[in-house]
């Protein structure tokens, strides 16, 4: 099995961790997705050309929520459950939010300028980021190890790209400090 990404997506850092976390051997290749060469393998791939995507013979899996899906069934691995899965859905949410305005940034745009699209994607962040505030501190939010992780990818990629401003969230600062330590997350460090 190959998993595609690149080093500095909190999706693909995600489902890393997640190998590492339950001894998958799962192969993982940098994909420069700007590189032509790295395009070309996207585009290859996964029409949608986003990352990651994981080949496992001729099988081609897109996105991280499926191929967390993949590998939890194909490793009789634990599943969500449906309030896991909408705390995934609005960790994702936030993430992609942050994707755009990361986006729009490096094409120039003033991301701060009172315009619809950057509103809805700022007051999409708070919301979520408030909610998730309260929700991480939940049994039914620790017993998920995927939710840890995918969380953990979120509140580091906010702190390693200055997107947001996590001072008014003490419950997700804390669980950022306390889960530094979960496997996989130094060797898939976007900084190093």
């Amino acid at each position: 099995m190959q998993l595609y990404g690149s080093d500095t997506s909190p999706y693909a850092r995600r489902i890393r961790m997640f190998c590492a976390l339950h001894n998958l051997n799962v192969d993982y290749q940098h994909l420069d997705i700007f590189s032509e060469a790295g395009k070309a393998v996207l585009v290859a791939n996964n029409p949608a050309r986003k990352i990651p995507f994981l080949v496992d013979g001729e099988h081609t899996v897109c996105d991280s929520g499926a191929v967390h899906r993949y590998l939890t069934e194909k490793f009789n691995l634990a599943k969500m459950t449906y309030w896991q899965e909408n705390q995934l859905v609005n960790i994702n949410a936030c993430n992609d939010s942050l994707v755009e305005l990361l986006l729009c940034s490096r094409s120039g745009f003033d991301i701060q300028s009172d315009v619809l699209f950057f509103n809805l994607q700022r007051e999409r962040i708070t919301a979520v980021l408030t909610d998730l505030n309260e929700q991480c501190v939940k049994t039914d939010f620790l017993d998920c190890d995927y939710l840890k992780i995918s969380l953990y990818c979120l509140l580091d990629w906010i702190i390693f790209r200055s997107l947001a401003e996590l001072a008014p969230y003490n419950a997700l600062l804390n669980f950022y400090e306390v889960h530094k330590s979960l496997p996989g997350t130094t060797h898939s460090d976007p900084r190093i």
